[in-house]
This record gives structure tokens, sequence and C-alpha cells, in this order.
């Protein structure tokens, strides 16, 4: 069974599988095999490996269930072909029902004493007395003691066979997910638990099962846990007893049996069919806003990570806080920590503790030649960013800051590796080196911490924790090695991202380095313990030696290829230490690659040496833009409608976008006002990092509310 990739051919697929198969990384073939898949990238890559996932599970379940229906005698060639034919998981499990090993259940026990013929009977609709063929299955040895029971344990029978028949629990549950709906309802005691009024929306509200967003299925079930609402679904019940009335009486005389399979049927829609199906679409919504929320999450996570680098600052790392005082740290260009200090500028801190730290912080920026201030998010940040600011006044030069979302740096600064890098700080004192560092280089920073932690999706705490966890691992994997590291600097947890480089090996390359110094060479890493062969064919492009001996090895080109770029950089008349110069790269450019191509080097790989060639030491987050720099500060009274600001994307959910103006509250873009328009996918229009003019639509000071606009307010004649 193939999966159903749209725009990938199936010769793809194959060779993408073959690859995996033989021990590469997405990566890995996203850059370095592009012949073989027909360029595909690391998204579409990723796709493959989990649609071929779903199907091998599927292809495993349809074995475990025709096992199972074979070694019980009930395997008939019509449902063998049934169950081999089915393309959805749902659709297997419908068929296996009726073989499915249950509890024992009352139509169980029916069958046990005797009344399953009965019920046959009654399915053909006889027109005798239905009283008189009951009495003959009376048996008070079977503690059938009268006609009812008789009737009663028909009625299981019949209830439980109808809730079985596989082709009317699909047209049921189609149905429902087609013309049901999602309703919810405030709990008696909801509003008191929901003082804040999150809720409030869904106090009464009703949404067809197939126009609900994630974001609301996420919220509903939430709500519904901390049983503030109540939700259930929704669907025409007349509609259904129609259908059931149809194929399980249809056109059979009216008889004493009829009422009692009408009721059966009834029943079984009541008890079994309409439970069942309405935890599957439930289920199915949460299954796909999960799905939906984690792609958002990638998104936001990977375009937090691409942040263009603020590189050769000096920075100062300013954790807020109040009664503790704010935690300072200095950090050279390179991020190594040069001092740490506290100050205490905000109550309840005494009047004098508060007047001294403008001059404290005055000191710490003349002594170390602070160029830039990176200040948290957190607790006190907007009291922190006034009171910078108004220091800032008192320079004769410019230094600015920039506030930085700090959302998981108290997780790194208690984690093992910020107590192996800075074993003598306190974990304040390393949150202000990480919220520094995180302006310098957010990809190495950001690597360090659990991702999850980091905030940028919605309902992130709601979702399945593995799916979660599988989309965080492939987009820090892919940003990691889409830019590449220096491998003299880089730190093991940037290491351990790197393609084919375990968490062992990245310890080893830090260990070697530390032992041998500096790398100079890209082959001095065939020299790490445990570093074989396949793991050095698999993470050598992706790791740079700035200012080594071999040039080349500042740049994309995989060892592999380094005769081919030689090749190109003979044509051109250049030479290793020309690379990346205008002369070198307009010569390189001209060169006439296709006696290459025509030798058998692909094109695709051609033109990627090429491009390399141009760019040695290439770093794709420099063509991001840069970090908001800010010199002085507003509050949300400052606010009006109509007013234009500069603002940061910190996040980016199904329904907007939320942008950091420099006021305590990040305000909302929401999606019908991010264009003129209409716009059906915000990432399609904005990114988390991205800088945009967003004009104030209002302000709800009680609410602490901001709604932004990105559509230019029409000037008034």
């Amino acid at each position: 069974m193939r999966p159903d990739l749209p725009g990938i051919s199936a010769h793809q697929i194959e060779q993408v599988l073959a690859l995996m198969a033989d021990g590469n990384t997405v990566p890995f073939i996203a850059r370095y095999r592009k012949e073989m898949t027909g360029s595909l990238d690391e998204v579409q890559i990723q796709a493959i490996e989990t649609a071929h996932a779903r199907v091998v599970k599927l292809e495993e379940r349809k074995a475990a269930v025709l096992k199972s229906i074979d070694e019980q005698g009930k395997l008939t060639p019509a449902l063998r072909h049934q169950v081999t034919a089915a393309t959805q998981l749902q659709d297997v499990e419908d068929l296996y029902l009726p073989y499915k090993q249950k509890r024992r259940t009352k139509a169980m026990m029916a069958r046990a004493h005797g009344l399953a013929p009965f019920a046959e009977w009654l399915l053909q609709f006889p027109q005798g007395s239905v009283e008189a063929e009951a009495a003959k299955y009376v048996d008070p040895a079977q503690a059938v003691t009268s006609v009812a029971d008789v009737l009663a344990g028909a009625h299981e029978i019949l209830a439980e066979t109808f809730s079985e028949l596989a082709p009317m629990r699909t047209w049921i549950r189609r149905y429902t997910q087609r013309t049901g709906s999602i309703q919810a309802r405030v709990r008696p005691k909801g509003r008191a638990l929901d003082e804040k009024g999150v809720y409030q929306q869904y106090y009464d509200f009703a949404e067809r099962i197939n126009r609900m967003t994630a974001t609301r299925t996420l919220a509903l079930n939430r709500g519904e846990r901390e049983k503030v609402l109540s939700v259930k679904v929704t669907v025409d019940t007349g509609a259904i007893m129609n259908y059931c009335h149809f194929k399980l009486v249809g056109q059979h005389p009216h008889t004493a049996a009829t009422a009692l399979i009408e009721a059966a049927y009834t029943d079984a829609y009541k008890r079994f069919i309409g439970p069942a199906i309405e935890r599957e679409v439930r289920g199915a919504l949460t299954a796909t806003a999960a799905a939906q929320s984690i792609k958002v999450f990638g998104q936001n996570l990977y375009n937090l990570l691409m942040q263009a680098p603020m590189q050769g600052q000096v920075v100062l790392g300013f954790d807020p806080a109040y009664r503790t005082g704010c935690k300072l740290a200095v950090v050279d260009a390179n991020g190594k920590l040069l001092t740490t200090a506290v100050i205490y500028p905000h109550k309840p801190a005494p009047a004098a503790q508060r007047a001294a730290a403008t001059q404290q912080l005055l000191d710490l920026i003349a002594q170390y030649q602070v160029t830039m201030i990176a200040i948290g998010n957190g607790t006190a940040s907007r009291e922190s960013e006034q009171f910078v600011a108004a220091t800032l006044q008192h320079l004769d030069r410019d230094v600015y800051y920039v506030i930085v979302n700090e959302a998981g740096a108290s997780v790194y600064s208690a984690s093992q590796v910020a107590r192996d890098e800075f074993p003598d700080l306190h974990v304040e004192q390393r949150s202000a080196i990480s919220i520094a560092r995180r302006l310098q280089d957010p990809l190495a920073e950001l690597v360090k911490i659990d991702p999850a932690a980091i905030g940028v999706g919605q309902y992130q705490h709601d979702l399945p924790a593995k799916d979660l966890a599988a989309e965080v691992d492939a987009v820090v994997e892919r940003a990691v090695n889409r830019v590449g590291v220096n491998l003299n600097t880089a730190s093991v947890p940037l290491l351990t991202r790197i393609s084919g480089l375990s968490a062992t090996i990245a310890t080893n390359i830090v260990r070697y380095r530390d032992e041998h110094g500096r790398y100079n060479r890209r082959t001095e890493l065939q020299h790490v313990p445990r570093l074989g062969p396949k793991a050095y064919e698999q993470s050598v492009g992706f790791l740079r030696i700035i200012g080594g001996h071999q040039p080349l090895d500042n740049t994309d080109v995989h060892p592999e290829s380094y005769p081919v770029a030689r090749q190109i950089m003979a044509a051109a008349g250049v030479t290793g230490d020309q690379l990346g110069t205008p002369a070198a790269n307009a010569r390189i450019q001209a060169v006439d690659t296709a006696p290459i191509v025509a030798a058998g080097v692909g094109p695709a790989t051609v033109a990627d040496i090429v491009a390399s060639l141009q760019r040695p030491g290439r770093d794709l987050r420099d063509d991001m833009p840069a970090p908001l720099l800010r010199h002085d500060v507003l509050t949300m009274a400052d606010l009006q409608p109509g007013m234009r600001l500069e603002g940061t994307v910190r996040n980016v959910v199904d329904f907007g976008a939320f942008v950091d103006i420099g006021v305590k509250h990040d305000g909302l873009v929401h999606v019908s006002r991010m264009a003129k328009q209409f716009v059906r996918d915000p990432n399609t229009v904005v990114a988390v990092g991205d800088i945009v003019t967003v004009w104030i639509e209002s302000v709800d000071l009680q609410r602490e509310r901001i709604q932004l606009t990105m559509v230019p307010p029409v000037a008034k004649q």
C-alpha cells in the first residue's frame, strides 16, 4: 500500500525509504542526495517517513485482525477481502468488532441461555405470535423464568448485533461528522471556577463538527477537564433512526416482531453506537487539533531558532525580578562570561538600593564596553525596561536594549547542562547568561532547553507528549543542520543535534577538542572515539572549521564532493584563500559546469557546490530579520487607536499572531486583520521573530488586551 503523499512520486518514496533503511538521516538525504530523491526537502522526507510508519501500522493491524478471526474459524473470503482492502484503521476495527474478545455482556449471557435462535426468528419478521414463540424458550434451569426474560435476552442480542454492523456504523459516523455539531454549556459551578472568564465565549456554544478549529477544540477540552464546561456531540437522531429502519426493516411486512426490532436498533444507537461515535468524533477532532497545533508549534519553533544572531556584540543579560533583585550577566562577543551582578532597581527594595542601581548598571556598561542589553520578558520585565531606558539616557554613546523571550531560561538554569557549564553560579545567574546568549546566538542557546518549555505554540502542554517530542526533534534537527555549526566552539547539546551524532559522540568530539586543541581539518574527526565511518559521512558536511588548513571545510560542500569543488575552483582560477570575495564569486558563477554534469555529477549537487563556494561560512540566519532594537519605552496608557508601531512577532497561532510592541502585554493581530485579502493560515503572512508594522485598533486596560492590525488605516478625507 502506497502512502498518499500529493506531489511525491512512488519512485521518490522508494528512494527515500531505501536511503533511510541504509542508515541515512533526513538532513543528510535532503542536502547531499538530491539526485536520488528529486530534491525533496526535509519536511517532505519526514512526511514520507511518517506516512510509511502509518502504513506499516495499518498493515500490521490487518494481519493481527485476520489472524484472530481465522483462529476463531470465522474468516470468510469476503471478510478477508474487506479487511485487506480497508484503507483506514477505523474501518479495520469496525470489521473486527463482532469478533473481538469482550467482557461478558448481557447479549453473551442471553446466547449462553440459548436465546440466539429466538432472536434469529424475530429477524425473519414472522407472522406468528411472538409471545407464543418466546414461551418455548422459557427454561428456569437457564435462569430464563418468563416470556419477559426471553424477550429481554433477545433484545440484548439484537441490540449488540446491530451495533456491530460495520456498514451501519460507517454510515452513522460519516453522517455525524458531516452534519453533527459540538455543543458546550457552562456547568452549574463553572462560572465560579472560571474567575478570569477564560472560557466565557464557550458558555453557550455550538459549531458544526466539520468547521471546528484546533484552538476551539483544545479550549473546549481544557474547559471540560477543568469542570467549567460540559461538551457533547449533537446530531439529528431522527435521520439516523430513519436510516436504521430502512436498513434493518426496509420492505419487510409489519409484524409483531417489527416493534421489537425497532426497539433494539434504537437501543443499539443509544447505548452502543452513539456514545462510541461521539468518542470517535471528539477523539478525531482532538487528534486533528493536536496535529495542527504541533505543526504550528514546529513552525514557530523553527522560526525562533532561525532568528538572526547579534554577532560581535558585548551583551548584558538582564533577568528581571522584584524582591530578590535583578540578576545581570555580561558576556563577551563569543558568549564567554565576563562578570555577574545583582541590582535592586524596584520596590520593595529600599530607596538607597534603588538609587544605587542606576550607577551600578552604568558602571558595568562602561567597564565592559557593553553594546547591547538583553532584558528577559518575565516578571518585572516592563518595569526593568523602563529602568534600563531611563539609565541609557545618561550615556553619550548608543546602547540599545532588546526584549528577549526568556521562556525556558529557568528550565535551562536548573539543568545538568547549565550546572556543567557554570558549576559555581546560582540558578538566577545562569538564567541571566542564557538571556544574554539568546540574543547573540538564539540557535546555539535554545538547543540546550526543552523546546516544550519555550512557549511558542498553543496548548502545547495539552498535546500528545510523544508526537510533540518527535516534531520538536525533527524541527531542531532541521534548523541546526541547515545552519551548520562551528566545530571549534559548538557545545555538546548543539553537536548532539547534528546529523548522525549521538550525545556520546558529541561529548567525545568536545573532549577530543579539549585534549588536543582546536580542529584544523574535518578529517581529524575520524580520530574521535566512537565516531565511525557512517557517523562521519552523515555529520561532516554540517560541521564547519573557520580558519582551518582546508578552506573547503568552512563550506557546505561535503568532503565526498571536494574533487568536484576543486575542479570548479580550478576552472574559475580561484584559490582557497580567495573564496567569498566578490571577484572570486563572479568567476565561479561564470564557470561552465555542463562538462562536469555530463561526466556524471548531478546538476543539483553541482549547483549546491557552486553556491557554497560563493558563501564560505554561510549562515542562513543572516537573511532573517534582525531583532528590534529599542532605547525608549511605552505603557498601555500611551497607546491610542490608529497609532503606528514596530513590533516583534512572539507567537503565531491558528487565529492570528501575538506581537510585542514594547508594552507589558503582547497585542493580538487577528487573522482577519493581517492583510486586505482573506488569509486562511497566519503562517503564510508572519513568522516568529518577524519585525512587523502594526496599528493600534483598540486597548482594553481593564482586561489588559490590545487589538492590533497589520492593515493600514484609511486616511480620513
